[in-house]
């Protein structure tokens, strides 16, 4: 959905409806919040799902939707999501079903793969992971075998759970090493990333971080991986939306698997897709499907074929752009407000920051501006090897808020409420409400 100027947008107030009783029907829909087809009917049908779809409309609408894995999708994502696509089973790909009926799915699901690897430069697409960690697991299955040795950014340093978390099927079945960012600059350190390579010699590298707020040198990992004979897999879940619109560099010419979400930046449905070369195409479509999930969810597939469409376009560009601007100029209001922002700044539409510097831990702080109407993370922070206690701070980004179609200006406004709340400013709230106002996610011409 390309983003309205706030000169144009609606300046309707968003209000969370009352609570109804678990007997009555739900409020009316408050202003601005998203209400697709066939809502009526399920507001007649059932009231309490129909509450709970208002409710959390109103939500999103009444405040600074700063989680910078979110985002807000489309009304044509939404539609497609909702539509008859949903009925079909299509387990396999495009002309090699096991169920009949599937002339229309193939359609969307080729469309889908060709508008995904136009869209990167990519030599094949898998678009039917069910999310970003099912494609990390078929990109494993495909390349791996358990107990093989993976190099990969540790949990404390920012990587994923399917990064060799011991609580995810990465962390059980194979032999994971991480590496970490320099303490002091929280910048990769890809010297000593090549040495820990050359003392375990894994059989795959991964990069990619859910709280690294740079671009990642994807040139320097493919030298390393080459020299110790590894796949190099990115994870580029939360970069590849940027990557769309030429704000981030390109993992595909340099990886052999490119593992990514298409929603966040992306703004797509909730889902994962796989890119990578031809000469892997088989063993990725396998890995996908029969190996590690049934049939495709072909109501999400066509959605995604509708982002990456709408990501192809000279507006999504302006708009991948605009959030990393917003990203720079929110990070300097925190530093403003006495924050310590890691790396001293960011590339990309996410923020990691220090809250100890005004008194607070990560969890009270994030509780804080949660009662402000300030929704965001917490993540964990770099600290030396031999800490005795792991830091955390705060994550934050502005893919939602950019896609709502605030700038620069805003994001200095949002920097001093985010100071405000801190400080346990009683005003804050109306002031946030004020704000996300004039900017609503759904816009009565959307």
């Amino acid at each position: 959905m390309p983003a309205t100027p706030a000169s144009t947008r609606s300046a309707t107030p968003h209000s969370r409806p009352a609570r109804q009783q678990s007997d009555g029907p739900p409020a009316a829909s408050p202003p601005g919040a998203w209400s697709g087809p066939g809502f009526e009917q399920l507001r007649a049908q059932d009231p309490q799902i129909a509450e709970a779809l208002l409710g959390e409309s109103a939500r999103q609408a009444a405040g600074l939707q700063l989680i910078a894995a979110e985002n807000f999708t489309s009304p044509a994502v939404l539609a497609a999501l909702g539509s008859p696509l949903a009925n079909k089973y299509a387990e396999g790909y495009p002309g090699a079903r096991h169920h009949g009926g599937c002339e229309m799915v193939d359609f969307a699901e080729r469309t889908a793969i060709e508008r995904a690897k136009a869209l990167f430069g990519a030599e094949h697409a898998n678009v039917q992971s069910h999310s970003g960690s099912s494609a990390v697991l078929a990109a494993y299955a495909a390349l791996l075998r358990p107990g093989d040795s993976v190099l990969a950014m540790s949990l404390p340093h920012g990587g994923h759970l399917t990064h060799g978390s011991p609580a995810n099927f990465s962390g059980r079945w194979f032999d994971f090493a991480g590496y970490g960012v320099d303490p002091d600059t929280g910048l990769l350190d890809y010297d000593r990333i090549r040495q820990l390579a050359i003392r375990r010699r894994p059989k795959a590298i991964v990069c990619g971080s859910i709280s690294y707020p740079r671009h990642i040198d994807y040139a320097a990992f493919r030298e390393i991986a080459d020299e110790v004979g590894a796949y190099l897999i990115a994870d580029a879940a939360h970069p590849i939306g940027l990557v769309a619109g030429g704000a981030a560099p390109n993992p595909v010419p340099y990886a052999d698997v490119v593992c990514a979400t298409t929603h966040k930046v992306l703004r797509g449905p909730r889902g994962g897709m796989i890119l990578c070369g031809a000469d892997l195409a088989e063993r990725i479509d396998r890995a996908v499907f029969p190996f590690t999930q049934g049939g495709a969810q072909m109501h999400t597939v066509a959605a995604k074929a509708v982002a990456f469409g709408e990501a192809a376009t000279p507006a999504f560009a302006e708009y991948a752009h605009r959030v990393t601007a917003n990203a720079r100029a929110l990070a300097e209001a925190l530093e403003g407000e006495g924050l310590t922002v890691t790396t001293g700044g960011t590339d990309t539409h996410l923020i990691t920051a220090d809250t100890a510097p005004v008194g607070l831990d990560a969890r009270t702080a994030r509780g804080r501006l949660a009662a402000a109407g300030i929704v965001l993370d917490t993540c964990a922070l770099p600290c030396p090897a031999d800490a005795s206690v792991r830091r955390t701070g705060i994550r934050l980004g502005t893919a939602a808020v950019s896609t709502q179609g605030m700038g620069e200006a805003e994001m200095a406004r949002v920097g001093a409420l985010i100071g405000a709340a801190l400080r346990e400013d009683g005003a804050v709230r109306a002031a946030t409400t004020e704000l996300v106002r004039h900017f609503p996610p759904y816009p009565p011409h959307a």
